[in-house]
């Protein structure tokens, strides 16, 4: 009978430490949600820098370059130079 306390203070200070392991503060659980949270906040950051080497290249394209202006005027602007005839194809879709 003696014996039986100290087992079951000891699995008792066992289990009340294992549970601070995982579900404490800083435990196991907290710290693998962390993880997950720097990974996705990694992957926008990837994500995020790469948009802005594109907008970056971009501006530099118009910056330095007439023909890039040009077309951009072309495409969004429909316009068209002095000289030249614009026509529109519609297709009978």
């Amino acid at each position: 009978m003696s014996r039986t306390v100290p087992v079951l203070v000891l699995s008792g200070l066992l289990l009340a430490l294992q549970s601070r392991l995982w579900f404490g503060d800083g435990g196991v659980l907290v710290n693998h949600r962390l993880q997950q949270a720097v990974e996705r906040q990694l992957q926008d950051n990837v994500r995020a820098a790469q948009r802005n080497a594109a907008i970056q290249a971009d501006v530099d394209d118009l910056k330095h370059g007439g023909e890039s202006i040009e077309a951009r005027a072309r495409s969004e602007l429909g316009m068209v130079r002095q000289g030249e005839t614009f026509y529109l194809v519609v297709n009978a879709d």
